[in-house]
């Protein structure tokens, strides 16, 4: 079965569980149609036309049948619904500690970093029994990331963030596509995904290793274009500070409360006028055509970094 090239290698931890679900409904929908089949067949046969069979009357009710095949059914459709829900949750929702790797779809490729700096073009080299978070935009179309050894796909859209995570069990080397059409080089943005065993990584880690981690080119951008004029504690409160900011709550002009995750950092710094925080005038100009999706990626870890989980929300 695993030559079969419809039912590639399973090799994460959810692999297996995507499978059962599959064969378990695969199985139902085979069960429920021979039923049918067999009984048009039978009845096909039984009341042809010149058979003896009798055609008098009509069958009596049956309170118990006709229970039976309403109750039946749906137990066995909200068991199969309540188990792949699960499963679908425990896919979308990483495990706290996972390991952070931010992918950027392109026409036609994918574009890779590593918070330790590092950077790849169509491969994704992660630790064996390590999960791992993809932090994913686009900069042009909608993409689809999809692995099919792990059993996961995810698309990657333009103008914000979707995330995936994963957790592969068996080293090797596995298949990346684009799942979904993005122009006329669709079928050539294909990559590969490489498992390692923890030493191995960390040697490959460290031997690629020969720019800034991403918060340090951060940093360096946050310099540049001269943002701790504003967001800075000690800046005249132009701008709220950011140290601190991850995590928190904030409190828009507009007295709506919003998560100040990644979605929001990178939204601020695309478009500042989407959430204007309490207490603070519009004076942030965009810096849409001014940032790389790679860039935009560094400000958002630097941020990150500039503070844990500030209490009480962002005023």
């Amino acid at each position: 079965m695993w030559n079969f090239p419809l039912f590639p290698e399973a090799a994460s931890t959810v692999a297996n569980q995507i499978d059962a679900i599959y064969w378990v409904l695969v199985s139902v929908s085979l069960f429920f149609g021979m039923v049918i089949i067999v009984g048009l067949a039978y009845s096909a046969v039984r009341y042809r036309k010149g058979s003896k069979a009798s055609r008098a009357g009509a069958m009596n009710d049956s309170l118990i049948l006709e229970l039976s095949w309403s109750i039946i059914p749906l137990t066995i459709a909200m068991a199969i619904f309540t188990w792949s829900s699960k499963v679908f949750i425990d896919m979308h929702v990483a495990p706290a500690g996972a390991m952070e790797v931010y992918v950027v779809g392109k026409q036609w490729m994918w574009k890779i970093q590593h918070p330790e700096g590092n950077k790849e073009i169509n491969e994704l080299h992660v630790p064996i029994g390590k999960p791992v978070k993809l932090i994913m935009t686009s900069q042009d179309v909608i993409h689809s990331f999809y692995i099919p050894a792990f059993r996961i796909k995810q698309d990657v859209l333009p103008g914000r963030y979707t995330t995936q995570w994963f957790e592969a069990t068996k080293a090797g080397e596995y298949h990346l596509f684009c799942a979904e059409y993005c122009g006329t080089s669709h079928s050539g943005m294909v990559g590969r995904v490489v498992v390692m065993e923890q030493a191995d990584y960390q040697n490959w880690l460290s031997g690629r290793l020969g720019g800034d981690m991403m918060a340090g080119s951060g940093e360096k951008l946050f310099a540049q274009f001269g943002c701790q004029t504003c967001h800075r504690q000690d800046s005249g409160q132009r701008g709220p500070a950011l140290d601190g900011l991850y995590g928190s709550i904030v409190t828009l002009s507009n007295g709506d409360k919003v998560a100040a995750d990644a979605d929001y950092l990178r939204e601020s710094i695309l478009n500042p006028g989407a959430k204007v925080v309490r207490g603070y005038q519009l004076l942030m100009p965009t810096y849409k055509s001014q940032l790389t999706p790679e860039q935009v990626n560094e400000l958002v870890e630097y941020v990150k970094l500039l503070g844990g989980i500030k209490t009480g929300g962002q005023q």
